[in-house]
């Protein structure tokens, strides 16, 4: 068992270089079976150890996060399975919540479709009652005005 510290002088790269790497998603999964705790110190087994390197390999830039152990195959086989069986459910999940969120956008669709076509409805009949009253205004404004009984009689016949 040895720490990150060690592990980054032998491979020759940092600390922080090692975290990084195996705190990516597929790599973390792997070394969880290979690690343990000593205090606040992380320790990691020689398997782990072994898929670290693997990581840092000059020759194999890819991670291979299928090699998990070089004792049995069968251990391998199970660790490969529960991975499986943990992306399919979070697959399943991801899709039900996929699902609730195109429901919302629906709903939200909907919603917007009715409020625009009231605010269309109001805008009409302002827009109408807006004409008739012009068309009133003008009506009244042609008619003759209507004079008092003063201007009838001091108003020049014609």
């Amino acid at each position: 068992m040895k720490t990150i510290a060690e592990i980054a002088v032998e491979i020759g790269v940092s600390k922080q270089a090692i975290h990084k790497k195996i705190n990516r998603q597929p790599l973390s999964i792997s070394l969880r079976q290979f690690t343990s705790t000593n205090g606040n110190t992380l320790m990691i087994d020689d398997d782990g150890i072994a898929l670290i390197k693997e990581v840092f390999d000059k020759k194999n830039r890819q991670p291979n996060v299928n090699r998990t152990s070089t004792k049995s195959s069968t251990k391998n086989i199970s660790f490969d399975d529960e991975l499986i069986g943990i992306l399919k459910e979070n697959i399943s999940v991801l899709q039900k919540e996929l699902e609730i969120k195109n429901k919302q956008i629906e709903d939200l669709t909907a919603a917007v479709k009715n409020l625009s076509e009231s605010i269309n409805v109001a805008n009409k009949n302002e827009l109408a009652e807006t004409i008739i009253d012009g068309n009133k205004k003008m009506i009244e404004e042609r008619k003759p005005k209507k004079r008092g009984n003063i201007f009838k009689i001091f108003s020049r016949k014609e």
